[in-house]
């Protein structure tokens, strides 16, 4: 529980320290063992820990808080249908899969002592960043590139996010009751 409660979208500077591979490949393998729908295993990962196609990549997200960050995981997903519903109508559990590979690999950085935030807005978004990335890497057509989480060790304090406590969010039995 140390991980979940310790875990925050960490929007600072890195410190200019590589992230070895050993710990590059512990943090996908975390992703990769994530629950897939159907066991459709939809999400593919690329780890780039190049200096100049970091820069590459930092010059298309033209996010200032991640250019400091010696290493990303780009975080694919791949459209397979799990299976057709009773209505005829296909059934893909891409988006749960590719999240739930970066809850996993967010725990695992941070227990690694590394930092990361979760970036798909600005992927996703109509300015196709995420297509520009793709075409960088050289990722076939039938992946989408979602997400993109700088990983490093943090140069700056922390800064925590309130939550809104338990009591408001969460119930036993039915919804508002204690």
């Amino acid at each position: 529980m140390n991980e979940i409660f310790e875990r925050h979208s960490y929007r600072g500077a890195y410190l200019p320290e590589p992230v070895p591979r050993a710990d590059l490949t512990k943090i996908m393998e975390a992703g990769l063992a994530a629950p897939s729908g159907c066991n459709k295993q939809t999400t593919s990962l690329i780890a780039v820990d190049d200096p100049a196609l970091l820069a590459e990549i930092f010059a298309i997200m033209e996010l200032s808080f991640c250019k400091s960050a010696p290493a990303v995981i780009c975080v694919l997903t791949k459209r397979i249908v799990a299976y057709r519903d009773g209505w005829g109508k296909e059934r893909w559990y891409g988006v749960q899969d590719y999240a739930a590979a970066i809850e996993n690999m967010l725990l695992e950085a941070v227990s690694l002592g590394y930092q990361s935030c979760w970036l798909e807005g600005h992927v996703t978004d109509a300015d196709e960043q995420g297509k520009r990335i793709a075409a960088l890497l050289g990722v076939p057509e039938e992946y989408q590139l979602v997400c993109v989480l700088p990983l490093g060790k943090a140069a700056e304090p922390l800064k925590t996010a309130k939550k809104r406590p338990f009591a408001e969010r969460a119930w036993f039995n039915r919804f508002g009751q204690d």
